[in-house]
């Protein structure tokens, strides 16, 4: 149970900090190139570079979809090219799938370019060393928010064990199987109810 509870509140972190450094890389491109935040559909950073027109859509790592994500990608990649296109002053766009993390050599895939880890802190700031400069400052942070999530983890831990017990268990701990299992899996919602907020 331990291991689940850790699992969950460490995906939510993830969600939390690949959100941060996001924001953090849109930040540096708004700097150093005054990229802003894209308003098309999936891209999340648009800027100009050397006559060129970049929109990005940025993810965490290499492998962060499937085969339908990644379509839904290219189409909106075609979308925002569309409207662009409009625009006379535009000519030269240039769609990037921009990785947080990974060591991946550049790709072009046709219709759009791949960069991760540190080619793509690069690409946003023009510093070689930028992935790395940023490692010192976000440890101090990831410090910070070590007891918060130890916080959390006990508070989770302490409600959901409480509604286990309320709900499952008689009340000298041994545990109720039929009334587990029905709760689980009977085709006729069971009126117990297990609520897990966080």
């Amino acid at each position: 149970m331990q291991s689940v509870l850790g699992a969950f509140l460490s995906s939510q972190e993830e969600t939390q900090f690949g959100g941060f450094l996001e924001r953090l890389a849109i930040f540096i491109c708004s700097k150093v190139y005054n990229g802003h935040k894209s308003s098309a559909t999936g891209m999340d950073l648009e800027f100009d570079r050397k006559k060129i027109h970049y929109i990005v859509s940025i993810k965490s790592g290499p492998n962060w979809g499937n085969a339908g994500q990644i379509e839904k990608l290219r189409t909106n990649f075609g979308k925002a090219k569309r409207i662009l296109n409009t625009n006379a002053s535009t000519k030269n766009i240039v769609a990037v799938n921009g990785c947080l993390y990974g060591r991946e050599l550049p790709v072009d895939r046709g219709d759009y370019l791949k960069m991760c880890g540190q080619r793509f802190w690069q690409f946003i700031s023009g510093s070689k060393t930028l992935y790395t400069d940023i490692i010192e400052p976000l440890g101090i942070r990831a410090k910070e928010r070590k007891e918060e999530f130890e916080v959390e983890l006990a508070k989770v831990t302490n409600r959901m064990t409480k509604e286990f017990l309320d709900n499952f268990c008689l009340p000298d701990g041994t545990i109720q199987w039929k009334e587990l299992v029905e709760f689980n899996a009977s085709i006729i919602p069971p009126k117990k109810k297990l609520v897990v907020s966080t």
